[in-house]
C-alpha cells in the first residue's frame, strides 16, 4: 500500500487518466462542433488544462494528500456550505464521467457484435453491462484493477500513436485534408466553445494530487508529472483531430460521430483497421470505467471523512465503501437517460468550475505555496468565462444539457445546505443538554 511512485509511474498516472475513454467519446462530438479547426478547439481546452495543472502543482507540493482536489478546496475555503458543495460536485462529476466513457463503449460494441437489430437498444444493453462488470471487479479486487490499468494504458497509446503514423500517411493525396484549410473552420467563439464541450478529455490530469504523497523526490517529480503528461496529451489529440479530420468527409464523420476514430482508420486500414480501433476503444473505455469508479468511491468517502456528506457514506458494502454502489447505480441511470452532448456538456461544466475554484485556491494561497499569482488567476478567469461561453453556446442547440448541468450544480450546493443545517440542529439540543 505504501508502494513509492517514480516520475514515470507518475506520468502514467496522469496519461492513463485523460487517455482515458474521453477522446473515443468525444472525438467526433468535436468535428460536428468545431469543423475544421477541432484541432484549435482541443488545443483550447489544452491551454486550460496546462494554466490549471500549475495550481495543482503547486498545492500537490504544499499540501500533498491521497484526498487530491477534496483536500485543495477545503484548504482554500475551509470546510464550509461552498467547499462542500464543490466536492460534491466533484463526486457527480465522476459519475458524468463514467456515463460517458460507458455511453462511449456502448457504442463501439454494436460495430463488432450486434445483440439485437436495434443499434440504439444494443448500446444501451453494452453499456449497461460494462458498468456492472467494472462494479463486480472493484469488489472483487483493486489489486485487479490496478492492473487493468497499466496494460491497458500501454495497449491504447500503442494503439493511438500506431493510427497516428498510418492516419498520416494516408493523409497523401485525400481530397478530405482540404477540410483542414481555414475556411473550414467555424468562429472563434465556436472553437472556444466546442473545445470546453470536449474539456472532459482532459480531466484525468488531476489524479496526479491523489498519488503527491507517495512520488519520490516531489519537488522535482510532481511539476514534471503534471506538465509532461498535460503537453503529450495536447500533442496527441491534436495530431489525432488533424488525421480525422483529414481523413473523412464531415458527413461522414457526422454519420458515424459515437464512433468516428474506428471510421477514420478505414481509409487506410479498412475493416481491420476499423476492428482494431474498435477494439482500442472498448479496452480504454473498460479501463477508465473501471478506474473512475474506483477514483468515485474514493472520492465520495473523502468528502464523508471531511463531514462534508452524512456519515453513513463512511459504511462499507462487501469490504468497499458504500460509494462504489452508489456511484454505480447513479451512473447506470444517468447513461440510460441522457445524450451523449447532454452527458459531455453536464462534465465539461462541472469540471471547468471545480477546476476554476481550485485555481481560486491557488490564487489565495500562493504565498503558502511560494507560486505566481497571476497564472492561478488567470486560471481562474478563464474557467469561469469559458463555463459562461459554453452554456449561453449550448443553450441554443442542447438546451436539455444546459438545464441539466445547472440542476446537478444546484442539488450539489442544496444537498451540502440540507446536511450542514440537519447537522446544526443536532448539535444544539446537546449543548442544551449539557
Amino acid at each position: 500500500m505504501n508502494k513509492k511512485i517514480d516520475l514515470k509511474e507518475a506520468i502514467s498516472i496522469g496519461i492513463g487518466g485523460m487517455v482515458g475513454g474521453g477522446i473515443f467519446a468525444v472525438l467526433g462530438l468535436a468535428v460536428s462542433l468545431a469543423k475544421g479547426g477541432t484541432p484549435i478547439a482541443f488545443l483550447f481546452a489544452g491551454i486550460l488544462a496546462l494554466i490549471t495543472s500549475y495550481s495543482y502543482v503547486k498545492l500537490s507540493k504544499k499540501y500533498p494528500d491521497s484526498g487530491g482536489t477534496v483536500k485543495f478546496i477545503n484548504q482554500g475555503f475551509g470546510k464550509t456550505i461552498f467547499s462542500g458543495g464543490i466536492n460534491n460536485l466533484l463526486w457527480i462529476s465522476y459519475i458524468i464521467m463514467l456515463s460517458l466513457y460507458a455511453s462511449a463503449f456502448g457504442s463501439y460494441a454494436p460495430n463488432l457484435l450486434e445483440l439485437t437489430h436495434d443499434i440504439i437498444i444494443d448500446s444501451h444493453i453494452y453499456a449497461s453491462a460494462i458498468i456492472i462488470l467494472a462494479t463486480a471487479i472493484n469488489y472483487y479486487s483493486i489489486a485487479v484493477v490496478g492492473k487493468i490499468e497499466s496494460y491497458a494504458v500501454i495497449i491504447k497509446l500503442v494503439i493511438l500513436i500506431s493510427f497516428i503514423f498510418i492516419g498520416a500517411y494516408g493523409l497523401i493525396g485525400n481530397p478530405n485534408v482540404a477540410q483542414l484549410a481555414i475556411s473550414q473552420w467555424e468562429a472563434p467563439i465556436k472553437l472556444f466553445a466546442g473545445g470546453m464541450v470536449i474539456f472532459v478529455a482532459y480531466e484525468g490530469f488531476e489524479l496526479i494530487a491523489n498519488a503527491a504523497p507517495d512520488i519520490i523526490n516531489p519537488e522535482k517529480n510532481i511539476p514534471k508529472a503534471y506538465y509532461y503528461s498535460v503537453i503529450f496529451v495536447i500533442v496527441l489529440y491534436i495530431i489525432i483531430a488533424l488525421v480525422t479530420v483529414g481523413s473523412l468527409p464531415f458527413a461522414k464523420i457526422a454519420t458515424a460521430q459515437d464512433y468516428v476514430l474506428a471510421e477514420a482508420a478505414k481509409p487506410m486500414l479498412g475493416k481491420i483497421g476499423f476492428s482494431i480501433i474498435t477494439v482500442a476503444a472498448l479496452i480504454s473505455t473498460f479501463s477508465a470505467i473501471n478506474a473512475s469508479l474506483y477514483g468515485g468511491s474514493k472520492v465520495n468517502y473523502e468528502i464523508a471523512e471531511d463531514d462534508e456528506l452524512p456519515h453513513h457514506f463512511l459504511a462499507k458494502v462487501w469490504n468497499q465503501p458504500i460509494g462504489l454502489l452508489i456511484t454505480a447505480i447513479a451512473t447506470l441511470i444517468l447513461v440510460n437517460l441522457l445524450q451523449l452532448e447532454s452527458i459531455s456538456t453536464a462534465g465539461s461544466v462541472g469540471f471547468l468550475l471545480i477546476f476554476g475554484f481550485v485555481n481560486l485556491v491557488g490564487y489565495r494561497l500562493s504565498k503558502e505555496t511560494n507560486s505566481n499569482k497571476i497564472i492561478p488567476l488567470v486560471g481562474f478567469v478563464l474557467c469561469i468565462t469559458a463555463t459562461v461561453i459554453l452554456i449561453k453556446q449550448q443553450y441554443a442547440s442542447n438546451t436539455i444539457g444546459v438545464i441539466i448541468s445547472i440542476a446537478i450544480i444546484g442539488f450539489c450546493f442544496l444537498l451540502e445546505w440540507i446536511y450542514k443545517k440537519s447537522e446544526k440542529k443536532k448539535t444544539v439540543p446537546n449543548k442544551e443538554l449539557r
